[in-house]
Formats: structure tokens, C-alpha cells, sequence
């Protein structure tokens, strides 16, 4: 460690149903056997980690790194886009932990996963912007969003639903019921006027735990990786959905799966979509790539999702 970083953790103690709270005396010793400068504080409402990641810019704090899941990782890098001069770091300690899998490190860290974390290889990585929302692992239209709707109490508010069974419940019925809303798609010069079962724009790969929806994604090659599955019947649904997992779903002609640097969702009615995780509404999504927007540890000998040489 040099003498001038100074380290900020940023903890979401209720992440991963409380692993957040059980990781930090486990934090505390790492940080005391390296004997360098570095503050762990506790986030305590929604937002607040994001408060206290410009706070400490503010004081010239150098690395900054999120205990939590994707929705905490997001809210810690939101000041820090498009500064070079801080690095950005996640311990994951969330219940589907997408975004780690960017970076190259499992779900949980081993001692061997702690020790390549301190060694600080990184990467600059490019996050998408949806009306002025930052996404590092992406954003979602249709089933998957409608699902997300679904569990929270209230829509448009950031309030949680309740348990996994109900999710599950929420997916079935979803799967079921669920009616693609028209939609226009601008890229480019084209224009395409369809249904849409699934719209996922990214950065990453993995979505809800275990969908590798846009499997050929590199988190730091420019661009966005789009997928577009077209309206589907029950049957289709099903088969779509059991090759997902394995990202062999890019293959079927219900797919359309394409790379872009911006592009423009317009639907006729306020719809959900998810960010990072989080829920909420609109009726227009202009999206784009910010290229090499942050910089942020990985773990260079893990399956990470970039460019083996920078550009």
C-alpha cells in the first residue's frame, strides 16, 4: 500500500440478509494486518452510501470500495464516474451478486480472493446511463422488470417485497400472464417498431442470479451489448428461459442480440425497468455507453468479463 491512498468501505450492513454486518470483524482484521489508512462506515438508508462515497471525494480519499450487492456497488461508484485519479472496489456480500462476476471473483471471498483483492490490479471499465441513471451491470424492460414490479409493495417506490417464495410466485404468475407492450427501438439509423417479451441493455453478463442474458458482453470494450427477445407463447417462454442460463438463447431466431453506443426505448405508457436491481418507471429510455468511466479492482487471474489488454 502506499502512503497516499487512503481507503474508504463502504458497508450496506443489511445486504445478502445481513451478511453485510457479519463480514465486518473479518474486514476490520484485513485492514489492521495491512496497516494502511482506511475508514469503514455503515450506510443506512437507501442513497446513503452514495452520500458518503462524494463525502470522502470530497476529503481526498483514493479507493473506494463497496460491501454490499449490485445496488450498493452502484450507489458507491455514482460520484466517482469519470474520475481517473480514485479506484473503485466491491466485496461482495449480496444475495445474487451479478456484478461481481465483471470483476472475476466469486460471490464470497476465500483467503486467496482477499489476497488478490489488496494486490489492486485494475481495469477501466465502461457503466451506461439510462435518463441520467448509471448502470454498471444493467438494466432491464419487460418480463424480468415486470417480475420486479411485482415485489415491490408499492409501484414506483424503492420499497422491497417479501421473500424468496413470493418471488418465485411472482415469476410463475409473470411467466403466465404476462403481455408484451409495443415498443419502438432506435439505433443508429434503424428503427425497429415490435412486441417485446425481454429488452436487456448491459454492461455484464449475469442478471438474477443465474441468467446470462448478454453472454458475450466485455465490460471495457466502448459499447453496449443489447438483447431483444421478441413476443413469445407460453412454450416459447419456457424454452427461451431454460437456454438463458447457458447464454444459448443468442442463437434463436425470437433473439436479436446486437452491440451499440447509444440507443433510444420508447413505449406508449410509463412501464418498469430495473437498474442495477433497482426498480422504477418511464416511458422513454434513452441509454448510452460512457467508455473507460471508472476504475476498478479485478481480479486478473479470474473468468472476468474484459479485454485482456487495455485499448
Amino acid at each position: 500500500m502506499s502512503e497516499k491512498e487512503k481507503w474508504v468501505f463502504i458497508v450496506n450492513p443489511t445486504s445478502g440478509g445481513g451478511y453485510g454486518a457479519e463480514i465486518l470483524p473479518e474486514l476490520e482484521r484485513r485492514i489492521e494486518a495491512k496497516d494502511f489508512t482506511a475508514k469503514i462506515i455503515q450506510s443506512e438508508y437507501h442513497g446513503h452510501a452514495s452520500e458518503i462515497a462524494a463525502l470522502f471525494l470530497h476529503k481526498g480519499y483514493t479507493h473506494f470500495i463497496a460491501v454490499g450487492g449490485d445496488g450498493t456497488m452502484n450507489e458507491v461508484a455514482k460520484p466517482l464516474i469519470g474520475n481517473s485519479n480514485v479506484t473503485l472496489g466491491l466485496i461482495p456480500a449480496g444475495t445474487g451478486n451479478d456484478f461481481i462476476q465483471i470483476l472475476g471473483f466469486p460471490n464470497r471471498f476465500s483467503e486467496e480472493h482477499w489476497d488478490l483483492f489488496f494486490q489492486q490490479a485494475s481495469r477501466s471499465m465502461d457503466v451506461g446511463m439510462v435518463n441520467g441513471r448509471p448502470f454498471l451491470n444493467g438494466m432491464g424492460l419487460g418480463f424480468d422488470a415486470q417480475v420486479a414490479a411485482e415485489n415491490y409493495v408499492e409501484p414506483g417506490e424503492l420499497a422491497k417485497g417479501s421473500g424468496k417464495s413470493k418471488y418465485i410466485w411472482h415469476i410463475l404468475k409473470t411467466l403466465l400472464f404476462y403481455r408484451e407492450k409495443k415498443v419502438s427501438i432506435r439505433s443508429g439509423e434503424s428503427r425497429i417498431d415490435t412486441d417485446c417479451f425481454i429488452n436487456t441493455i448491459a454492461i455484464g453478463r449475469r442478471f438474477a442470479g443465474s441468467f446470462f442474458l448478454t453472454p458475450e458482453a466485455i465490460a471495457n470494450d466502448g459499447l453496449l451489448d443489447v438483447c431483444m427477445i421478441k413476443k413469445l407463447n407460453l412454450p416459447q417462454r419456457i424454452k427461451i428461459l431454460t437456454m438463458v442460463p447457458k447464454g444459448s438463447h443468442v442463437s434463436d431466431p425470437k433473439v436479436n442480440y446486437y452491440q451499440t453506443e447509444k440507443l433510444e426505448v420508447r413505449f406508449e405508457q410509463k412501464v418498469p425497468y430495473h437498474v442495477d436491481g433497482e426498480l422504477y418507471f418511464d416511458t422513454i429510455f434513452n441509454v448510452e455507453v460512457i467508455p473507460s468511466a471508472v476504475n476498478i479492482i479485478f481480479n486478473p487471474e479470474g473468468n472476468h468479463y474484459f479485454e485482456h489488454k487495455e485499448k
